[in-house]
């Protein structure tokens, strides 16, 4: 165990991590840049003594599960978490959760897509990608904290307030199966990820829907090709959606398009230019 190399990663990785990137509010006076270790331990689940401890480089060698935690609080990508294990001379097992890390060969490709709506989701369905355009047909992810980017648990669990919880889709019904059966299937590859488990408990709890749908242990994969997206400025646009696997990340590419010479070319082509400006306008 490297403790003066492991100190000094960590606190660099933390530093880098804003309060908005694992929502929580930045509140006010906040002289550290980054999170605080505070705010780094409750996120690992261990206590802020100990976290100060090992960026002093003073702390006992941490268990797989404290390594665990900080890779995911620290929102560690694939290599640096195989790294963290190093520095702490246990040798990495395979990833306990989902991964976030979306690769830069997608993130530009969704960037080149001026006349497509594109997103990235998680294995458990949260936003970690988007374009532009998807912005201005969904919504500003970017102006949103982390968990309400979870399209599972806003589908199910709102919020009511906003009337937009699923996005004014005209079947919300089969986006809901279809997240239930693939959140199933999920579950059972990460059994040990507490952020899947947390996830799983709110639904089951908080929707009588989720729950019954749950209780079927139904897996199947039931493909969506077209969707109705009721958008509130621009009336309703009828979209393909095409979902491409990222398969080394257990990651999913969403693009929506619309036909060629459709009116929802045209209303896709307006949320090019009007883009999130008017997005904040009571609904």
């Amino acid at each position: 165990m490297d403790r003066r190399e492991l100190a000094d990663f960590l606190r660099g990785r933390r530093e880098r991590i804003t309060p908005a990137d694992v929502g929580l509010p930045a509140g006010p006076r906040r002289r550290t840049p980054g999170l605080r270790r505070e705010e780094v331990a409750q996120l690992a689940y261990i206590s802020t003594e100990y976290y100060t401890r090992l960026e002093q480089a003073r702390g006992p060698r941490p268990s797989h599960e404290v390594l665990a935690g900080l890779a995911r609080a620290l929102r560690l990508s694939d290599a640096e978490r195989e790294h963290l294990h190093h520095l702490a001379g246990a040798p990495p097992g395979p990833p306990p959760g989902p991964s976030r890390e979306v690769p830069r060969s997608i993130l530009d490709l969704i960037r080149r897509l001026p006349r497509t709506a594109a997103l990235v989701l998680s294995a458990t369905y949260e936003v970690i990608a988007w374009n532009d355009l998807a912005a201005a047909l969904l919504e500003d992810f970017s102006a949103v904290p982390r968990q309400q980017r979870n399209l599972v648990r806003r589908a199910f669990l709102g919020p009511p307030a906003t009337g937009r919880e699923r996005y004014g889709l005209a079947d919300p019904e089969a986006f809901s199966h279809a997240a239930a059966r693939r959140l199933r299937a999920v579950a059972a590859r990460y059994p040990d990820d507490p952020e899947v488990a947390a996830l799983v408990d709110d639904l089951v709890s908080g929707s009588p829907e989720f729950a019954r749908l749950w209780a079927d242990h139904d897996v199947r994969a039931v493909p969506t090709l077209r969707k109705i997206i009721n958008h509130p400025m621009v009336g309703p646009v009828t979209v393909n959606c095409d979902v491409l696997d990222i398969t080394d990340r257990d990651q999913h590419l969403v693009l929506y398009t619309a036909e060629p010479g459709s009116s929802a070319e045209e209303a896709l082509r307006l949320l090019s230019v009007i883009g999130t400006q008017r997005m904040d306008v009571p609904r």
